[in-house]
């Protein structure tokens, strides 16, 4: 079977179109953002506070680099989709690596519009892709992802 030719439509996936796996390790990635955000309302000392805010802008900007690299994997396979995917994924690892080196409350905003704004481009790309069961997955992934970085932006 040909890679990347099963098409979907994202209004009619089902939990079960995305390999069980993939979703178990998606879910996982979640804790590091839950867990760091819940610290940083319940941290005092500046220290633990500053560790903890680092750790959430950091493991929010992996994430982002990973998300990004999936429509320049996806290209690179599909040299058509190329052009717009490469640009953008660039573009969103660039400015998450700015949002490491900004203070934590602007760095942690700026990681959670870009990973919505990553969302949105793959609303459009994925489909086009053959890739449109995962979005339900990368939906909600991405919005707790980004609440994560909202709030703990918030409780800096």
């Amino acid at each position: 079977m040909p890679l990347m030719t099963t098409t979907h439509s994202p209004a009619l996936a089902t939990p079960d179109d995305v390999p069980l796996l993939a979703r178990r390790l998606g879910y996982a990635g979640l804790i590091p953002f839950a867990a760091n955000a819940l610290l940083i309302w319940n941290l005092r000392q500046e220290a633990q506070l500053s560790f903890v805010t680092l750790s959430l802008v950091a493991w929010g900007a992996v994430i982002l680099s990973f998300m990004a690299a999936i429509p320049w994997g996806v290209a690179m396979l599909r040299p058509e989709l190329g052009d717009t995917a490469w640009w953008v994924s660039s573009l969103f690892a660039g400015i998450g690596w700015i949002a490491l080196l900004m203070p934590a409350y602007a760095g942690l905003v700026v990681i959670g519009v870009l990973l919505v704004a990553c969302y949105l481009f793959d609303r459009r790309f994925y489909p086009r892709a053959g890739l449109g069961h995962w979005l339900m997955l990368r939906f909600r992934l991405s919005m707790v992802a980004a609440f994560c970085c909202f709030l703990g932006a918030a409780g800096v």
